[in-house]
């Protein structure tokens, strides 16, 4: 098995469902006592959360780079990045490193071309459910993605950033998301992306009347097939 390196820290509680979901589907893949070969570089999401209200995106991709290159050089085979968001910052960190980076987004697309849908929603924070970098790669793979119209944009935000990141799980805010999630169900979504690994701690598919994409299961998922890929196969990844 090749070293998985994981940028984290944003939130810490997406960092530890990463790290569940990994190990969890290593034993499940394997077996017995086996555990995912990895190494965790975390950084200070109070420091990424100011970048992301200044704007300041090259200096959080500056940050996130330096945090690959330094898996990289710990000994890991290939890098995750343990957010949605971040991924606006993914090609400063593909830029750094020589090693394999497995992109959120593309994996998640390809499990939803897989399903044969061309058209989904999508939760996240507002960045990413405003900012082009998400919905524009979607498009490369032939998907389309909505997102909730305002004032619900807001809701989903601000449940992330004032609950979710927080270690607040409130019953009336699965209630609000499970009216989201019905309500881009019923603009013509497909299926729902959960774009925010924190969401996953709130709802999930029993909360909705389409398909759910968990992008943190599919990208945990996608970086542990690359881990045990045959060598040619990673070689080409």
């Amino acid at each position: 098995m090749r070293t998985i390196g994981l940028i984290g820290g944003m939130s810490w509680e997406s960092s530890a469902e990463y790290y569940r979901m990994l190990n969890e589907e290593t034993r499940r893949r394997l077996g017995g006592h086996h555990c995912a070969k990895s190494v965790m570089v975390t950084v200070d999401f109070a420091e990424i959360e100011a970048m992301q209200r200044d704007g300041a995106w090259d200096r959080a991709g500056a940050l996130l780079a330096q945090a690959a290159g330094s898996l990289e050089r710990a000994g890991a085979d290939l890098i995750v990045l343990c957010t949605n968001t971040m991924h606006q910052v993914a090609d400063a960190i593909e830029g750094a490193v020589n090693v394999p980076f497995v992109h959120l987004v593309d994996a998640t697309a390809r499990r939803i071309a897989a399903a044969g849908l061309t058209t989904v929603g999508l939760l996240g924070t507002r960045f990413t459910m405003e900012m082009d970098f998400y919905r524009a790669r979607m498009r490369g793979h032939g998907i389309d993605v909505l997102v909730p119209d305002e004032p619900d944009r807001t809701l989903v935000h601000d449940v992330i950033y004032q609950e979710l990141t927080l270690g607040r799980v409130e019953p009336a805010s699965r209630e609000a998301y499970r009216r989201v999630i019905a309500g881009l169900a019923g603009r013509g979504a497909q299926g729902v992306i959960l774009g925010c690994t924190e969401i996953t701690l709130l709802v999930g598919q029993d909360d909705s009347p389409v398909p759910v994409f968990d992008s943190t299961r599919i990208h945990v998922e996608a970086a542990l097939g690359l881990a045990l890929a045959p060598d040619e196969a990673a070689r080409t990844a």
